[in-house]
């Protein structure tokens, strides 16, 4: 129950996650809810900076923590990126608004000392070379990239954006020499380091991680402080990020829910109160690719990610995902 006519709002301690967090705190004062009071909580994927995600449990180190808290009532809401989240939530929990959803495509950033920078795929390629060494830890990425550079080295990278940057710009940093580096664009616009994206991916390229750009609220229900909570949240949500959020969350769930697994999803508003949702399985030496697309209403939009999600595994997306994971 809020405290004091007070909202604890649940958050990791990084700068985007301290954006998001002061983001969804201003916004609920400006629409006239309560007054929040941010609480840090450090969960295992902070405590495991250097270790691949793909070796130690996935994204959801990243949420755990924070919802445990949540469900033990120290804190009233919790602030997330979406693509963070499990697919399905712990019973008690619920997604309960998002923001506007920022830029949801992957960008390529090159080292600062290139002036050069390109502007389609076509002179991506030849500017990075047959063999280039790219840092992303992402299994989605990679399982997409090695389709467009089949010879290419992945390296691990992981930190804060600035620590990301800097072993870019330093190879003395700690990853070696890299020829680019591959990150959210939404993180990268939101922190103020939109100039150093010098292209983003198409997704016909490389489709983005379901719920990408979307920064998601999750609170819990049932309690005596859940009205409070939930008109709070409520006066802030973006039914049409919602509705992309729900329609690329539901097509992971059919697809067994996995976080650190080669899906890539994204719904796009199109002509009316529509979307559009792309989406994508891919082997993990890029091999095989299946692919979806499905268009629906956003007031339908968990059925809409359901049938895509059908739809892969028809196609043997759950043959992709089987190997993946025995990988």
């Amino acid at each position: 129950m809020p405290v004091a006519n007070e909202l604890r709002l649940g958050t990791r301690g990084s700068p985007l996650a301290l954006w998001q967090a002061n983001t969804v705190a201003a916004r609920i004062a400006a629409a006239g809810g309560p007054p929040c009071r941010i609480t840090i909580i450090k969960t295992s994927g902070d405590r495991l900076q250097e270790a691949p995600l793909s070796t130690v449990g996935g994204k959801r180190l990243f949420v755990k923590e924070i919802e445990d808290a949540l469900l033990r009532g120290d804190v009233d809401l919790a602030v997330h990126s979406s693509k963070d989240m499990p697919a399905v939530l712990p019973d008690g929990l619920v997604i309960a608004g998002v923001l506007p959803r920022e830029d949801p495509l992957d960008a390529v950033i090159l080292p600062s000392a290139i002036s050069h920078q390109p502007s389609a795929i076509e002179d991506l390629v030849p500017l990075l070379g047959p063999a280039p060494s790219i840092g992303t830890g992402s299994v989605r990425r990679i399982a997409q990239l090695l389709r467009l550079f089949p010879a290419a080295r992945f390296v691990p990278i992981r930190g804060n954006l600035d620590t990301r940057l800097r072993k870019l710009d330093q190879p003395s940093a700690g990853a070696g020499k890299l020829d680019a580096i591959v990150l959210a664009a939404a993180g990268l616009r939101r922190l103020g380091f939109g100039a150093r994206i010098s292209m983003t991916l198409p997704a016909a390229s490389c489709v983005p991680a379901p719920g990408q750009g979307i920064v998601a609220i999750e609170i819990r229900q049932g309690d005596a402080g859940d009205d409070i909570v939930r008109r709070a949240v409520a006066a802030i949500d973006d039914p049409q990020a919602g509705a992309a959020l729900a329609a690329e969350r539901a097509l992971v769930e059919a697809l067994g829910g996995g976080c650190q697994t080669p899906v890539g999803a994204l719904a796009t508003p199109v002509a009316g109160e529509m979307l559009e949702l792309t989406a994508v399985v891919v082997a993990l030496d890029g091999s095989r690719t299946v692919r979806a697309q499905a268009r629906g209403s956003w007031k339908e939009a968990a059925a809409l990610g359901a049938r895509a999600g059908a739809d892969l595994l028809r196609d043997g997306a759950g043959e992709i995902l089987a190997e993946a994971l025995r990988d």
